[in-house]
């Protein structure tokens, strides 16, 4: 690669950073993630792996906030602090993975059917069209109970059900771009398929697609936390299963609203700063929406 191609693109990535940098509404979110991806990361360092356990909690069952346990405890005497520190760890892993296996297959599948004409994309099209009107919440569920409550399972059964919007969209946007002229030249200079997709199209979708994938993101922690809640874990603890811990417990009726409101409030917290993200990398990479908000 050239020089000159790394200056471009170096310049293009301070312009992009530049102009996120002045959204406001984008910055806090990014803020609210590298402070929660680090803290998920790190947690190995200062808590073990046996917090999870139910003999290991110590302390007073259901006991509010205290200076022992800043957060109050779960039903079995467990820090509520330590417990939704190690789930973000599984939260986060599920909603980052799932997210990417739902893009990697909403983008070769919305390539192939903006690319390919006649029966080939017609296929594509009609098997999008199919998985598109399915509830995917209730196929998650549904291969998640089949497949079992394994994480590997899980991440398979959100990516596999949320593709095909994202499908749909990459179509649009190479429909779009193999209609510009330069494509008609590469096709008249013998330019084939993978040259064509992998050189022209998916470069230029790449920038919607990266603001796509952080919407997913958010919406794959919910349906995870959602999951988890109706029985489907994945078998280690999330902000889901806590949720679900303190639904079976009775943490409700018992007035411990420290194990109903802080797993929630992790989740809101953490789905609104992928979505403030999603929404000020829309405004930059898309011209149109950029011209809007100025």
């Amino acid at each position: 690669m050239s020089s000159l191609t790394w200056v471009r693109r170096r310049r293009s990535v301070e312009r992009f950073w530049g102009d996120f940098r002045t959204r406001k509404a984008g910055m806090i979110g990014l803020g609210v993630l590298v402070v929660a991806v680090v803290l998920a990361l790190i947690a190995p360092l200062f808590i073990d792996a046996g917090v999870t356990n139910v003999v290991s909690g110590t302390g007073e069952k259901m006991a509010p906030p205290s200076l022992d346990a800043p957060l109050g405890t779960d039903e079995s005497g467990r820090s509520v602090l330590l417990m939704i520190w190690w789930g973000s760890r599984t939260s986060l892993l599920i909603g980052f993975l799932a997210a990417l296996l739902s893009m990697v297959i909403g983008t070769v599948l919305g390539i192939a059917a903006g690319h390919f004409r006649g029966w080939a994309g017609a296929i594509v099209l009609r098997v999008t069209d199919w998985f598109l009107v399915l509830p995917s919440l209730v196929t998650a569920l549904v291969l998640a109970a089949i497949l079992g409550g394994s994480t590997a399972t899980i991440i398979i059964a959100i990516g596999v059900t949320s593709w095909p919007s994202t499908a749909r969209l990459i179509r649009a946007q190479t429909l779009a771009v193999e209609a510009r002229p330069y494509i008609e030249r590469s096709l008249a200079l013998g330019a084939g398929h993978w040259h064509i997709t992998t050189r022209h199209v998916l470069p230029n979708v790449a920038p919607l697609l990266l603001a796509s994938t952080t919407l997913e993101v958010a919406s794959a922690i919910v349906t995870e936390s959602t999951l988890a809640f109706l029985g489907v874990s994945a078998n280690k603890t999330s902000w889901g299963t806590m949720l679900r811990g303190s639904y079976d417990w009775g943490a409700a009726t018992a007035g411990a609203w420290w194990y109903i409101l802080i797993p929630g409030l992790c989740i809101v917290l953490v789905v609104m700063a992928f979505t403030l993200c999603g929404r000020a990398l829309e405004t930059v990479l898309n011209p149109r929406l950029r011209t809007r908000a100025a």
